[in-house]
């Protein structure tokens, strides 16, 4: 399998089990020293580190209804990006509809880095905030 196929299996692994709230499985995409940096001022946003960080942040983004479409896949010399598009509405009818790209950094079949670049820095924010 050549590096391109392999970062190709591991977004469409990481997506797949986003979506089914596999957390377990996910964790078994991520390197130990993973990070993942969100823009903007919500309770998602700012670097974390580590298996058990990323899967809370995935946890609790998942946790609030959120429902992810996947637009493309794109393949470059280190990892994967996900063009998505996330819709959600919060119980109090906060409302999110934002394209994204969640850039995949990848090394030897795990993921060392997730960068989340965003349409709506703002909205997101004021969506994933204490409200």
């Amino acid at each position: 399998m050549s590096e391109n196929s392999a970062d190709l299996t591991v977004a469409d692994r990481f997506l797949a089990e986003f979506q089914a709230r596999d957390w377990e499985r996910l964790s078994g995409l991520l390197a130990d020293d993973v990070t993942w940096t969100m823009p903007g001022t919500g309770t998602i946003s700012g670097t974390i580190r580590g298996k058990d960080a990323v899967v809370g942040r995935a946890r609790h983004i998942a946790g609030q209804g959120l429902h992810t479409e996947l637009l493309h896949v794109l393949v470059g010399a280190h990892g994967a990006a996900l063009s998505l598009r996330n819709t959600a509405t919060a119980p109090d009818g906060r409302r999110l509809d934002e394209h994204l790209a969640t850039v995949l950094t990848t090394q030897c079949g795990r993921i060392t880095a997730i960068d989340s670049y965003l349409s709506d820095v703002e909205g997101m924010s004021a969506f994933f905030s204490e409200a």
